[in-house]
This record gives C-alpha cells, sequence and structure tokens, in this order.
C-alpha cells in the first residue's frame, strides 16, 4: 500500500501545475479570489475528501464540495487559503497535507468566485473534527468509483445552457463547481491509471 501511495502521490505531482505556476486571477476578471483543497487519501483504492454542506447555511446550503473558501486579507496566498479553510472545517492541519499541485483556477456561475482549486495528499489515517455550524458530514469516495459513475449533463434556465458533470453515489450527488473540478482532477489521472474507464 506504501508504493501504491507514493506512485499516486509522484504521479499527480508530476501532471499538476505547480501551485506557484498557476494561471493568476486576470486584472480585468470578476470574481472574487478563493480556493479549495482536493483531499486525496492514499489507499489501496484511492479516495477524495467531500463536505456535505449544513442546510442552514447562506450559500450552497446541503450541498457536497470541497473543503475551502474566499481568500481572507491575512491569508499570503491562495494556498493558505485552501489549507486554512481546510483546518476549519474538517479540523485537518495543514502539517498533514502533501501539496501536489494545482488545477486550472475558474470562475464560478452562481457566487461570483475564481478559485483555485489545489490538489493534496492527507497523510495516514486522518481523524477528521467537523466544524458544526459549516458541515454537515464528511464523506469519502474512492476515485474509481467515481470515475465509473461519472455523467455529463446539460442544465437548462430560459434561454440559458450549463454543461456539467454529474455523480451520484449512495445517496449523494456531486455536481456544479464540484462535479468541475472532480472530472478535471479524474482527467489528469485517466491518462495513465489503470481503474480509468475511458
Amino acid at each position: 500500500m506504501e508504493a501504491m501511495a507514493e506512485s499516486l502521490r509522484e504521479r499527480l505531482r508530476a501532471v499538476l501545475q505547480p501551485f506557484d505556476q498557476v494561471m493568476p486571477q486576470p486584472e480585468d476578471a470578476d470574481g472574487r479570489p478563493a480556493a479549495v483543497l482536493i483531499p486525496v487519501l492514499e489507499r489501496d483504492d484511492p479516495a477524495v475528501v467531500f463536505t456535505k454542506r449544513t442546510d442552514d447555511l447562506p450559500r450552497h446550503p446541503g450541498e457536497i464540495s470541497f473543503p475551502g473558501g474566499l481568500r481572507h486579507d491575512e491569508d499570503a496566498d491562495l494556498l493558505e487559503t485552501a489549507l486554512r479553510e481546510t483546518e476549519e472545517e474538517l479540523g485537518l492541519s495543514r502539517s498533514d497535507v502533501d501539496v501536489l499541485g494545482a488545477l486550472d483556477p475558474f470562475l464560478t456561475y452562481t457566487t461570483g468566485f475564481w478559485v483555485t482549486p489545489v490538489v493534496g495528499a492527507v497523510h495516514g489515517d486522518p481523524v477528521f473534527t467537523p466544524n458544526p455550524g459549516e458541515i454537515a458530514e464528511v464523506l469519502e469516495f474512492p476515485l474509481s468509483r467515481l470515475d465509473v459513475v461519472e455523467a455529463e449533463v446539460e442544465w437548462r434556465n430560459g434561454d440559458q445552457v450549463w454543461a456539467g458533470f454529474v455523480y451520484e453515489l449512495d445517496g449523494h450527488t456531486i455536481w456544479g463547481a464540484t462535479g468541475r473540478m472532480l472530472h478535471e482532477l479524474l482527467e489528469v489521472l485517466r491518462k495513465e491509471s489503470p481503474w480509468a474507464s475511458r
């Protein structure tokens, strides 16, 4: 298992963008800077950690997301934002996260956030202590299962059409910005992973 975990870590580190080389938010681009962490658990069947948000939050209540949020003035950069928010939401120390790189930043449709997704391997078998004011449940899904259930869909709202990716697992639905980031991570891994279905 240790060799497999090391292989996954090094494979991701090789194909992801180094965080310090990620395209910054263009000066003329709308959106408030934000960041999330995509925590990857190093197991025989590697898994990703998600959070189910509480139903009384003002933004995206009850939805499944990655830990993260808006950049604070005191954050040195968006990497610190992702790690700080993860620590606040899940009780996961930043020292337990091996930052492997980042995916392309993008602007969210509904909230208008310019989000930078950071990918990190989580050491050992973490015990999460979710913040009850924000997190209703911590979910872990193997990458191999997420790869199999991925479905591309379109949403229509009047004249507007949005395309995206949806993942239905164990009564939970992952979609929206989280689905987009998950799809990008899976696409990176599909290039060489033995479990990739495509």
